[in-house]
């Protein structure tokens, strides 16, 4: 497994070793000590899964405390971009955003810690993408901020994704609950 640092150190990626051959491949997709060696610690609670079509965005969203979650991310089929933004108020990094290509392909695996908004848009048809959380969701504590913030100026690569109606009416940054 390799580490791949992103501009935002809390926010990782992790490249998986790839083993394949005639029959197929195999991966780890997750091991405890060395994702620990890595920094992700947390014991991991909740699995959830979405499959979306191309352009369908989901985003940006998160779990205000105490139900916080960090999460483990990929994509099973398909390809997404995916966002984190860094909504800790007293972090050097507040306001700043990282995104990367996770892809069926490629198969690298996202950490987002808590005290992060994450979305994704869906590069291709019938993209399934999966995340381990450190929390359970819980309503009352759930959050989101407007995908298309012109304080945060994401590049999403695309003008009219395909969203709910939730994500479509999320608050700005500056108007949104925070950590």
């Amino acid at each position: 497994m390799e580490l791949i640092p992103t501009e935002i150190p809390e926010v990782i990626i992790i490249k998986p070793d790839i083993f394949g051959d005639d029959r197929g491949y195999f991966f780890e997709s997750f091991h405890e000590e060395k994702f620990a060696g890595f920094g992700i610690k947390g014991s991991f609670i909740q699995d959830n899964e979405s499959s979306s079509q191309k352009n369908v965005l989901r985003g940006l969203h998160y779990q205000l405390e105490p139900f916080a979650q960090s999460k483990l991310v990929r994509v099973i089929r398909g390809a997404v971009l995916d966002v984190a933004v860094d909504i800790r108020q007293n972090s050097p990094t507040f306001g700043k955003w990282v995104s990367m290509e996770l892809t069926a392909e490629n198969k690298w695996i996202c950490w987002i810690p808590a005290g992060f908004a994450h979305g994704f848009v869906t590069l291709e048809d019938n993209t399934i993408f999966t995340y381990k959380c450190t929390a359970f969701y819980n309503k009352a504590s759930e959050a989101s901020i407007r995908w298309n913030d012109p304080e945060l100026n994401i590049d999403w690569g695309l003008n009219n994704p395909l969203l709910s109606e939730k994500d479509n009416m999320a608050p700005l940054l500056k108007e949104a609950k925070l950590f």
